[in-house]
């Protein structure tokens, strides 16, 4: 197969006379002054547009954040005993009625001086209510044990 030979001789519009590639390499490139180089850009951003997806992504970390932190925090919490006895209750899991002070029944002054001794309808007349806090445990819960995350899709 032979190869046929060319002539290595550029033509270029800009100019009338031909040009080698030797002679083409030989030539100091010219740049005009201040013009750059072409740049491709994709998008036009501005401020606006800048912090909004930027609140974007702190949100959604924080969406992913915030409750892997709780779930963390619950399970350290359950591998650590808890012997603090409540606060509200000393430790005894029970209350004092505050309709009946402890006494179980309730006195109403009818009127003309007569009164009336009726069972506490609060405490059904036991005088005393298990403890909110404890739930009658006598324990101290700890701090994300008395929240109850319920699902609200249910």
């Amino acid at each position: 197969m032979a190869m046929a030979t060319t002539s290595s001789r550029l033509t270029t519009t800009f100019s009338s006379t031909p040009c080698s590639p030797t002679t083409m390499a030989g030539l100091p490139r010219q740049r005009k002054h201040g013009s750059r180089y072409p740049r491709i850009q994709a998008i036009d951003l501005d401020q606006n547009t800048i912090v909004a997806i930027a609140v974007g992504v702190v949100s959604v970390g924080a969406g992913i954040g915030i409750p892997i932190f709780y779930e963390n925090q619950i399970d350290n919490s359950a591998k650590r005993d808890n012997k603090q006895p409540c606060f509200p209750c000393s430790g005894t899991g029970a209350q004092v009625c505050r309709f009946c002070t402890g006494a179980g029944t309730v006195t109403v002054v009818i009127g003309s001086g007569e009164s009336e001794v009726s069972k506490c309808v609060n405490c059904d007349g036991i005088g005393s209510l298990t403890c909110t806090t404890c739930q009658g445990s006598g324990i101290q819960p700890r701090y994300l044990d008395r929240r109850e995350f319920k699902d609200d899709d249910d």
